[in-house]
């Protein structure tokens, strides 16, 4: 089970931002072989969602209210490490996320930047592609929202 928690930027402490840094390079930067800043200036902005298992970050997004990054509300960042992929933590993150959203924003419109060959994962939790997949980094992507 994945313990889940929104914290706004000044409410995380230095070792939840640095796990969190650390598991967004491993990913996008090293698995992805992506060079690209990850270090953009938004977290600052940001609602950061917190995926634990036994008191080690293995998930994570970011997430934005209307007009601080995209029209609507928003998502980022979605990150699940490597060997816990297998239990499903995208989905209990990404619900995690919605509802923060929903919740603490008071949002119901979510626009996402998404890897295109995750489309069928964010279909089915909603989100519909809107307009042609386009490189972001050097990687397809697509907008999608959900209503």
């Amino acid at each position: 089970m994945l313990e889940t928690v929104v914290k706004n930027f000044t409410e995380l402490n230095t070792t939840e931002l640095y796990d969190l840094l650390q598991l967004r390079s491993e990913i996008f930067v090293v698995e992805q072989d992506c060079v690209y800043q990850d270090l953009d200036g938004k977290d600052q902005k940001a609602l950061h969602v917190i995926g634990k298992k036994n008191d080690k970050i293995v998930a994570y997004t970011r997430i934005f209210k209307a007009g601080d990054y995209m029209e609507h509300a928003c998502i980022g960042r979605v990150v699940v490490k490597n060997n816990e992929r297998k239990h499903g933590y995208g989905l209990e993150i990404m619900k995690a996320t919605i509802n923060a959203i929903e919740q603490q924003l008071g949002e119901n419109t979510i626009a996402l930047s998404a890897q295109t060959y995750l489309k069928r994962f964010y279909n089915s939790l909603g989100f519909q592609e809107e307009g042609a997949a386009y490189l972001e980094d050097g990687i397809s992507h697509v907008l999608m929202v959900r209503n």
